[in-house]
């Protein structure tokens, strides 16, 4: 994103981000993910998060002044609460409930990590847009190694169903090759070697169209040079 939208910016995140387990090394995070990923019942996955959480160490991005996050996990909002950087947290299990919050709330809505089968639902993507400012950002990603790719299908129908109703534009739909990496042989497609042991992912990046003024949106930014 630019970095003179962050500054007014607040972030509405999914606990389920990208991490590294704190005091832990490579092979104990990337064998917690890859259990992670075999759990496809809601229940059993909210209980692995409370285990997680006392070792679950969140990224943040920088220059949100207000950033207020919703997870489904207590645990997990314990965790988030304790490093003293949102200014509010919510319990919520997005596609079964809706965000706690009004309409056209937030100038940005970041959900990384959680769009896959299993977790996050694509019945929640509205919502997301529901709660961003008209004008504002919504910044998706999902993977795209072939144990996910019918969840991707699904997703990208829905996110083109939301632009061709003329409720968003899309600025940016950026392949990532070197997205995270495998937790096991059947997530990697063919052709990735044993040494790379890379999965692949794309982020999605809208802005939500205010239907009171024209839909010209300006240029679209371009992905880093390096990644």
């Amino acid at each position: 994103m630019e970095s003179g939208s962050l500054r007014q910016a607040r972030r509405l995140g999914s606990g389920q981000e990208m991490a590294q387990a704190e005091g832990g090394d490579l092979a104990e995070a990337r064998a917690r993910v890859g259990a992670l990923h075999g759990i496809t019942d809601l229940d059993h996955k909210l209980h692995f998060y409370e285990r997680w959480a006392p070792d679950y160490d969140q990224l943040q991005a920088r220059g949100f002044l207000q950033l207020h996050g919703v997870d489904g996990s207590p645990k997990m909002l314990e965790q988030a609460q304790a490093r003293g950087l949102y200014q509010h947290l919510s319990l919520c299990t997005l596609g079964q409930e809706p965000l706690p919050s009004s309409e056209g709330t937030f100038d940005a809505v970041l959900i990384v990590g959680a769009l896959s089968d299993g977790q996050v639902p694509c019945s929640a993507i509205p919502e997301l847009l529901r709660v961003t400012k008209p004008g504002g950002l919504v910044c998706l990603t999902t993977r795209t190694n072939p144990s996910n790719l019918r969840y991707k299908e699904a997703l990208e129908a829905m996110l083109d169903r939301l632009e061709q109703a003329g409720a968003w534009k899309r600025l940016m739909a950026w392949p990532v090759d070197r997205w995270e990496l495998a937790t096991s042989e059947l997530e990697m497609g063919p052709g990735t070697s044993d040494r790379d042991g890379f999965i692949s992912g794309i982020i999605y990046l809208y802005r939500k169209q205010d239907m009171a003024q024209e839909e010209g949106v300006g240029s679209s930014p371009q992905p880093p040079a390096n990644l």
